[in-house]
């Protein structure tokens, strides 16, 4: 039940941010000047990544159902593969896009991008928050501190992540 959990909410984070990245993020960034060319490529890489997460749900169901040697392999090999092409993503995504956030941050569309993205529901911002800074780097920590007001963190962490803490976590700490 416990991997379960992890595996469920690891599907969701991703998945709705990559979904969030599409949807809201790209538009801000090419009124910015990033290239449509490149946005591409990066929904490209998000296809990969989809695909990647498919065969991993699939392969964490059969884990769930029967839990015997081939199903553990089978998952194992699929965590591999989605950990390459997460990972290749968020490496290019860093070194294409960061510097250009972080020169237009102030920019309209960069700002409405931030508002928009903030516009979640106290339940899932706890949960991401509570993921984001579970086992995060005191650097991490006050990255996140220095764009969410510290009384508005405690509580979505506190209150609305609860469940993270108590149902996932444990698992990433065996």
């Amino acid at each position: 039940d416990g991997l379960a959990a992890a595996w469920a909410n690891f599907d969701d984070q991703l998945t709705y941010h990559h979904e969030g990245e599409h949807e809201t993020a790209w538009p801000a960034l090419q009124k910015v000047g990033v290239s449509a060319d490149l946005l591409a490529t990066m929904d490209a890489e998000h296809d990969t990544m989809a695909q990647a997460l498919a065969v991993t749900r699939s392969a964490m169901a059969d884990l769930v159902q029967d839990p015997g040697r081939a199903q553990v392999d089978a998952a194992r090999a699929a965590f591999e593969e989605l950990r390459t092409v997460t990972v290749a993503h968020l490496d290019h995504e860093e070194a294409e896009l960061e510097q250009v956030y972080l020169d237009h941050v102030e920019d309209p569309a960069i700002v409405e991008m931030g508002k928009t993205f903030a516009k979640v529901s106290p339940a899932r911002g706890g949960r991401f928050f509570a993921w984001l800074l579970d086992g995060a780097s005191p650097e991490e920590v006050a990255a996140v501190r220095g764009t969410v007001p510290g009384p508005v963190l405690k509580i979505l962490t506190a209150v609305f992540g609860r469940g993270y803490r108590k149902n996932v976590a444990p698992v990433w700490a065996r």
